[in-house]
């Protein structure tokens, strides 16, 4: 088997089977951390969206540093 070929096996999906139906994937680390950053890209996109739908509310820099107890 030449290096090329164990390469692109080792980035093709592979899916494990228990009685006919697919219960694991094993993937290339990279391709998971990818994925994990696409999920962390769409959270995030859904906070600043959630955020954006909100009134803005300003509060005096005194009256928040009161309520948190902040020695700042």
């Amino acid at each position: 088997m030449s290096t090329k070929t164990r390469k692109r096996n080792r980035r093709t999906p592979e899916v494990v089977y228990r009685n006919n139906k697919p219960v694991s994937v094993i993937l290339d680390i990279a391709e998971y951390n990818k994925m994990l950053e696409r999920l962390e890209d769409v959270e995030d996109i859904k906070f600043i969206e959630n955020l954006k739908s909100k009134q803005l509310k300003f509060r005096k820099l005194d009256d928040f540093l009161a309520d948190h107890n902040s020695n700042v």
